[in-house]
């Protein structure tokens, strides 16, 4: 029988995960992002460390730009480019 994990536990335990990043396999990424869903458990920019196509986590060789407010990454693994909206600074004077 499984056991049940709490949301604060949940929360824990992908907080401990996303420490170590770098040397997870995708099945392993797959499983937590699976108990953040069943959770409802935002991951925020802790998505942004890993390919949403493969899962592989990205290891900074990657091909990364910035072009017209986007960060584009190319992953090394499969190819597929990811795309997120880069936060704009407001200066106040």
């Amino acid at each position: 029988m499984k056991q049940k994990v709490s949301k604060s536990e949940a929360e824990k335990q992908i907080e401990e995960f996303f420490k170590d990043i770098k040397n997870k396999t995708p099945a392993e990424i797959k499983k937590i992002k699976k108990l953040a869903m069943s959770k409802r458990i935002r991951l925020k920019d802790k998505r942004k460390t890993f390919c949403k196509y493969c899962l592989h986590p990205f290891s900074g060789a990657e091909k990364i730009r910035i072009k017209k407010g986007r960060k584009i990454i190319v992953c090394k693994n499969c190819g597929k480019i990811s795309r997120w909206k880069l936060k704009r600074e407001t200066s106040e004077g």
